[in-house]
């Protein structure tokens, strides 16, 4: 499984920078971002006016309640994709607002696969790999500075090499683009 999906990933990296953003002035342009605050690279390519290919890599947070052992938590190492679709840029740009790199509110197929043990906390794993695949609604905003931040919130089927479960989904990051605006 894990080969699988990070053989997607690499394919999905090579082909996004077979894409030019030229071609989608008036909406999703391709864009890196290095975030801060669960330290990651993401690069989002602009596959048509309104939707984008984003992969990732970097860390994610997992909390976990249970009465057994109490509140654990861990920062593990994972990737993420989504497919977007930008539903609002028509109307931000008639209010005078930025649609740059990609500076709109989404519906997106979003998927996380975390493996291995926590890099930091006290998260006790019983399997080797987690992910989730599901809908979220999000928001991507990233300013004239170069600053971005973006929300991600859904429900999901989550998976482990021993179980299913629905999931909730959600993301947040701050971090900083590269490139210039072309929009």
């Amino acid at each position: 499984m894990k080969k699988i999906f990070l053989t997607i990933l690499i394919l999905g990296v090579f082909s996004s920078n077979a894409q030019t953003s030229t071609n989608h002035a008036q909406g999703t342009q391709n864009m890196f971002t290095a975030n801060i605050i669960m330290p990651g690279l993401r690069y989002e390519v602009g596959l048509t006016s309104k939707t984008s290919l984003s992969v990732g890599v970097g860390t994610g947070f997992a909390w976990v309640y249970s009465d057994a052992n109490g509140s654990e938590y861990g920062v593990f190492p994972n990737f993420e994709g989504a497919y977007r679709y930008y539903y609002n840029f028509k109307r931000r740009k008639q209010k005078g607002k930025r649609i740059a790199n990609n500076s709109g509110n989404y519906l997106a197929l979003s998927s996380y696969l975390s493996i291995g043990d926590p890099l930091i906390g006290d998260l006790e794993t019983r399997s080797d790999y987690n992910g989730v695949v599901g809908p979220v609604w999000g928001i991507q905003r990233t300013y004239e500075s170069k600053l971005n931040w973006n929300l991600e919130l859904g429900v999901g089927y989550g998976f482990n090499d021993k179980e299913t479960y629905i999931s909730p989904i959600a993301s947040f990051s701050i971090g900083w683009t590269f490139g210039k605006d072309t929009n």
